[in-house]
């Protein structure tokens, strides 16, 4: 087992710590299916796709890539966000158009640009015919195969993903008044970061262990000015699809333009036009490229622009010195975990 693998194995153990005696062994066998799923590049139209391939543990499970390639190397809309942590988050992807893991973690698998699976039934064919996959469903939820279900694929998917905590890193022990913990640039980042630059208004730092979000939706203008002229098609043909009830199917998702419009595709209220959830910080420096669509390339680059829109939203611009930026990038450095990122319950990808 390699080290990576070594330190999921520890996360998983120590999420087993927090559920409730008796279901151990349950929650185990759970999320090892649902690594053994994660990581499975059957389940694609192509059987080289997994959601592995997407969500790499040494990029904080990204991909680093501006924006999403699956089957045939179709690139989606969106920059792929990290699983870490996803437990904690209140809604799920840059939209928040799911409330759940289980609700979240099969959307992929149907998506055209992604797994490209025909439907459920294809799915379900899949697993059935497989030697292993029916005896780990009836360990796991007590099913035979015939009776394996697109929701037992879910929670499988959910368990294991809730199993994905990042470690501790240096802001931590700075929290906990090691005073070595951070470099003096991170210390005097983390006081701009909270303070002048007023970052924590967005990406919240409260608790004894602060993931750095307001769970909230903002813009940034990102991507807004390329189809700027197009809002009025754009809206009515999102109301259409809502009449339809088609508004998340995977056609409306691959369209570039209607990506941009965030979460008022899901809303219709003009004020979420372009907005996206506040990703958290942890791990941030593994995960460029950086925003909705993957368009900044560096971390530099994506405190310029927080600082930019800040100052423009407050009527006052927010002056750094090179230093000042530095220091910025420093702390936000020290948001990452210790040890490596965790990749799989039972072994690694």
């Amino acid at each position: 087992m390699n080290r990576i693998a070594e330190c999921l194995l520890l996360g998983l153990l120590l999420a087993v710590t927090t559920v409730e005696a008796g279901s151990d062994s349950q929650l185990l066998l759970s999320a090892d299916l649902g690594q053994r799923l994660f990581s499975d590049s059957r389940f694609s139209a192509n059987t080289k796709v997994s959601c592995a391939s997407c969500h790499r543990p040494e990029l904080a499970f990204t991909d680093g890539l501006p924006k999403a390639a699956g089957v045939s190397a179709k690139q989606g809309t969106r920059n792929t966000p990290s699983l870490l942590d996803v437990a904690d988050q209140r809604t799920l992807f840059w939209d928040g158009r799911r409330n759940t893991l289980e609700e979240q973690a099969t959307d992929p698998l149907f998506n055209p640009i992604e797994h490209g699976l025909r439907d459920e039934a294809h799915l379900l064919s899949l697993l059935r015919a497989d030697p292993h996959y029916p005896q780990a469903f009836r360990a796991a939820f007590g099913v035979e195969g015939s009776d394996i279900r697109l929701e037992h694929v879910a929670r499988a998917l959910a368990a294991f993903q809730r199993t994905l905590v990042s470690g501790p890193a240096p802001f931590d022990r700075h929290l906990q008044n090691d005073p070595s913990a951070m470099s003096p640039a991170a210390r005097r980042g983390w006081e701009l970061f909270s303070q002048r630059a007023q970052c924590t208004r967005c990406h919240v730092a409260e608790g004894p262990r602060p993931l750095f979000t307001d769970h909230g939706f903002h813009s940034l203008a990102i991507g807004l000015r390329r189809i700027e002229r197009k809002l009025p098609e754009l809206t009515q043909r999102l109301v259409a699809l809502h009449r339809d009830g088609r508004v998340f199917d995977h056609e409306a998702l691959a369209d570039a333009d209607i990506a941009e419009l965030g979460r008022f595709a899901f809303t219709l209220d003009p004020a979420d036009i372009g907005k996206f959830k506040t990703p958290g910080l942890r791990n941030v420096a593994l995960t460029a490229p950086y925003m909705h669509d993957g368009s900044v390339a560096t971390l530099e680059e994506a405190v310029d622009l927080e600082l930019y829109y800040r100052g423009a939203q407050d009527g006052r611009p927010l002056i750094l010195t090179p230093q000042e930026r530095d220091d910025l990038v420093a702390f936000l450095k020290a948001l990452t975990s210790d040890s490596p990122t965790p990749a799989s319950p039972a072994g690694s990808h």
